[in-house]
């Protein structure tokens, strides 16, 4: 087939490209590289079956253009990372509602089966153990930066929503908990490799909060052949559908994990949200997701443990630190 995919240089993007191409798929990426690194298509630069356009997702010609003649559109740029929604705020809103209409208008437009990215923080401050697709949200002041990102993520379900009502779009709303492995950076505020390049480094590992917060990571690896197989089932269409592991652990014990993992001298301290985040900021105690309607469309199972994770974060990063030496 011919696919589309935005956000083609991220993290989860670059695996996602690497798994179609081994299927045989051309695929054409969409990635303006904010946050995205070219450094992530390496092992597929040059491949014959793959282009790559620097460009946005806010351009409706191009993405019209390069949605044109495929049969599917993974949709997964956006602004993502604590530190970016909170820094710019403007410009994440108008990346993740006014790009996201360009991508689905083209996929409706063209006929191609969409499946887009979401997250758990469409459930805001709801805590409920286990959480299921048709909870319901609860989220906090919109004059908080903290609940924009979730703000636009759920305008972009409601569009996606409408288009398949309204015009026929075939189309799967994927809501991602905190997908973790190679490749991912803590630049942007993402827990564990920012733990793990404090550890690998000897830094005293932060921790936001009193770290009694709960959260489930799960391997990326687990995550990409859901998106395949959930892309081609039509009973998902219509559907959001979390994606997630069922493993939980607190931030403490998590930092603890990763202390020991890469066998550091380093130490936990705490710093307030306040200090971190400033006054816009507001965290959840427990996000827990329940995947049983992934299991029952596609057979989703994660096999890889939070050790699993942690290990491959680890090599990735001491991997890099070593090239960065060699070089």
């Amino acid at each position: 087939m011919k696919i589309f995919v935005t956000g083609a240089a991220g993290f989860i993007g670059s695996h996602l490209v690497e798994d179609l191409l081994s299927d045989g798929h051309h695929v054409t990426g969409l990635d303006d590289l904010s946050t995205g690194r070219l450094s992530n298509l390496r092992v597929v630069a040059g491949h014959p079956g793959f282009r790559l356009v620097q460009g946005s997702i806010l351009d409706e010609a191009l993405v019209s253009e390069l949605t044109a003649g495929c049969q599917q559109v993974y949709h997964l740029a956006a602004a993502v990372g604590s530190f970016v929604i909170r820094d710019r705020t403007l410009e994440s809103l108008r990346t993740n509602i006014h790009g996201t209409e360009n991508v689905v208008d083209a996929a409706a437009r063209c006929g191609a089966v969409l499946l887009a990215a979401s997250t758990s923080e469409i459930y805001g401050k709801n805590m409920k153990p286990g959480l299921c697709e048709d909870d319901d949200r609860i989220i906090g002041s919109p004059l908080k930066s903290r609940w924009s990102y979730a703000e636009a993520k759920a305008i972009d379900e409601s569009l996606i929503d409408a288009y398949s009502r309204e015009r026929g779009l075939k189309a799967v709303i994927i809501r991602f908990f905190n997908t973790v492995g190679p490749r991912q950076t803590g630049r942007y505020g993402m827990v564990i490799p920012r733990f793990t390049r404090q550890a690998l480094a000897g830094e005293s590992l932060t921790v936001y909060g009193t770290g009694d917060q709960i959260r489930c990571f799960c391997h990326v690896y687990d995550v990409i052949p859901a998106l395949t197989k959930l892309i081609a089932a039509p009973a998902a269409y219509g559907l959001a559908v979390n994606l997630g592991s069922n493993e939980p652990i607190s931030i403490n014990d998590l930092a603890e994990r990763i202390i020991a993992a890469t066998d550091s001298a380093s130490v936990v301290t705490h710093t307030p949200y306040l200090d971190a985040y400033g006054s816009g900021y507001e965290d959840m105690q427990r996000r827990i997701p329940d995947c049983t309607l992934a299991r029952t469309l596609c057979g989703f199972t994660p096999r890889r443990t939070l050790d699993d994770i942690v290990a491959a974060v680890v090599n990735d990063q001491e991997a890099s630190r070593s090239a960065v030496v060699a070089s």
